[in-house]
C-alpha cells in the first residue's frame, strides 16, 4: 500500500493512501470533533464539525470524508477552525430541545459532549425550535423528532447494513426531517424493531420503549409474584454502565442486584437457550430424515427463530421463506411459557398473579414478547422486556449499588445448563449449537 507523506498540525506524518484527514490525526494522538460521523459507518461529512484547514485551499476541508494526499499540510485548532466549529454547533443547539435532565440521553449525549468539549457557553442565535409530535406508537422504539441532528446516521445504518430502508431524511433545505414513506408511524413500516437506529443516534431522538415505570408497579404490587429473566448477553455489558472495565461478567452480582430491587425470583435464561437447541436440533433431524426419505427437500434448511428482527425481516421481505423458519419459540418465550405454566404448577401460584420480565439485550425483544401467538396458555409468556439501559436505570432508580453487590447464583430451579449457552450468545452459534445437538441425538 502506497504511503502517503504530510504534516498535521506541524508533525510529519505518514498514512496509507486512502485514509482519511480524521484517521490521519487521531493516529498522532490527535482527535478531531465529530458528530455525524460514526466508525462503523460510511463517512457523510453532513454535520460539518469536523473541519479543518489545509495550505493552499480557500476553504476548510471536512476531515471525515477528505482522504489525505502526498505533501498535505493540515491545521486542526486554528481560530478559523474553532470559531466554524461553535458556530455550526450552535446553530445545532438553536434548533434543539434545551431539557437534557429530562433526556433519556443526558450525560450519554454526543451532541452534550461536544458542547462542552468545544467550550458553549452561550448561544448567539435565537432558537429556532418547532415542536413536532413524538411517535410512540412501535412496541420497541420511539422516535422523537423534535431531538433529531439530521445526522443520518439511523438512516445510514438501516438503509446500507439492516437493508431495511424503514427510514429516509424527507424533503430539502429547512424542512429536511427523518421520516417514512407516506409519513407514517414507525410501527406501521418496514421496520424490524432491531434498535441499530438507536445504537447510532448520538441523541436522545430514538431510544428504546420505556418499561421501567411498569415493572416498578409490579414490584410494588403486593397481589404480584415478580420473576425475572436474564440473557447471557446482558451480563457482560451491564458492568459498563456502573463504571467496570468493557468485558467484565457480571452474573453473580447481576442476581443479587435483581432480589435487592425486589424481584421474587432470578433465572437465567441459558436455561431455556438449552431447550431451544434441543428443540431446534429435534427439528432439524425430523426434517432432515424426511427429506432424505422422500428426496424433497423444500423444507431445507432450518433457519432458527431466536431473533425476533430476523423473523420480522422475513415476513416483511422473504415471506417465502417463513415455512423454512423453525417452529420453536425463543429462550425468551420459552422461559415466559414455563413461568406461567411449569414454575406456576410446581410453585402453586396462580398465573393470573405472575409477572414475567426478561432483561435482553435486543429491543426486538419487545415485539416479540407482544406477538399475538405468545400466549399459548391463556397469559401473555413475557409481560414485560427490559434493555441493558433499561435495567440499570432500574437499579439506579432504587438505589442498587451495583457494584457493591455480593456474587450469588440464580435461582435452583430451571437453572441447569451447558455450556451451549455460551456458544448461543456468538454469531451463528444457535444453528452451530442446534447441529451439534442433532448429531449427539
Amino acid at each position: 500500500m502506497k504511503k502517503i507523506n504530510l504534516t498535521v498540525n506541524g508533525r510529519q506524518v505518514y498514512a496509507e493512501e486512502g485514509t482519511t484527514i480524521l484517521d490521519a490525526a487521531k493516529s498522532i494522538g490527535i482527535n478531531i470533533p465529530t458528530l455525524c460521523h460514526h466508525e462503523d459507518l460510511d463517512a457523510s461529512g453532513r454535520c460539518g464539525i469536523c473541519v479543518v484547514e489545509t495550505e493552499n485551499s480557500p476553504t476548510l476541508k471536512r476531515a471525515c470524508c477528505t482522504p489525505v494526499s502526498e505533501g498535505m499540510v493540515i491545521r486542526t485548532n486554528t481560530a478559523r477552525v474553532r470559531e466554524t466549529r461553535k458556530i455550526v454547533l450552535e446553530l445545532i443547539l438553536a434548533n434543539h430541545p434545551a431539557d437534557c435532565l429530562q433526556c433519556v440521553r443526558n450525560r450519554t449525549c454526543e451532541l452534550q459532549e461536544l458542547a462542552e468539549n468545544l467550550g458553549i457557553r452561550n448561544i448567539r442565535y435565537p432558537s429556532i425550535l418547532e415542536e413536532k409530535p413524538v411517535d410512540n406508537l412501535n412496541p420497541s422504539i420511539v422516535f422523537d423528532p423534535s431531538k433529531c441532528i439530521l445526522c443520518g446516521r439511523c438512516v445510514e445504518v438501516c438503509k446500507n447494513v439492516q437493508t431495511v430502508w424503514a427510514i429516509e431524511i424527507m424533503d430539502r433545505g429547512f424542512d429536511s426531517h427523518v421520516g417514512t414513506a407516506f409519513n407514517l408511524p414507525l410501527g406501521e413500516t418496514s421496520c424490524v424493531n432491531c434498535g441499530q437506529c438507536i445504537t447510532v443516534c448520538p441523541v436522545g431522538a430514538l431510544y428504546e420503549k420505556d418499561e421501567v415505570e411498569s415493572v416498578w408497579d409490579a414490584l410494588n404490587d403486593p397481589k404480584k409474584h415478580v420473576v425475572v429473566q436474564e440473557a447471557p448477553a446482558v451480563r457482560v455489558a451491564i458492568g459498563e454502565e456502573f463504571g467496570f472495565e468493557p468485558g467484565y461478567i457480571g452474573s453473580g452480582k447481576m442476581h443479587a442486584a435483581l432480589r435487592r430491587a425486589g424481584f421474587d425470583k432470578v433465572f437465567d435464561t441459558n436455561f431455556t437457550a438449552d431447550l431451544t437447541i434441543m428443540e431446534e436440533g429435534a427439528e432439524l433431524i425430523g426434517v432432515l430424515t424426511s427429506a432424505l426419505k422422500t428426496g424433497d427437500f423444500s423444507r431445507m434448511p432450518v433457519i432458527t427463530s431466536c431473533s425476533p428482527g430476523w423473523i420480522r425481516f422475513l415476513e416483511t421481505f422473504f415471506p417465502g421463506m417463513i415455512g423454512l423458519v423453525s417452529t420453536a419459540k425463543s429462550p425468551q418465550q420459552m422461559f415466559g411459557a414455563l413461568a406461567k405454566t411449569y414454575y406456576a404448577q410446581k410453585t402453586g401460584i396462580d398465573p393470573a398473579n405472575i409477572v414475567s420480565v426478561s432483561v435482553m439485550p435486543c429491543t426486538a425483544k419487545k415485539f416479540e414478547a407482544r406477538r399475538p401467538e405468545m400466549r399459548a396458555s391463556g397469559f401473555q409468556d413475557v409481560d414485560f422486556v427490559l434493555t441493558t439501559r433499561e435495567f440499570a436505570r432500574l437499579l439506579k432508580e432504587g438505589g442498587v449499588d451495583f457494584a457493591a453487590m455480593p456474587e450469588e447464583p440464580a435461582e435452583e430451579m430451571m437453572g441447569a445448563y451447558t455450556g451451549a449457552g455460551a456458544i448461543f450468545g456468538a454469531t451463528g452459534g444457535v444453528m452451530e449449537a442446534a447441529l451439534r445437538t442433532a448429531y449427539e441425538i
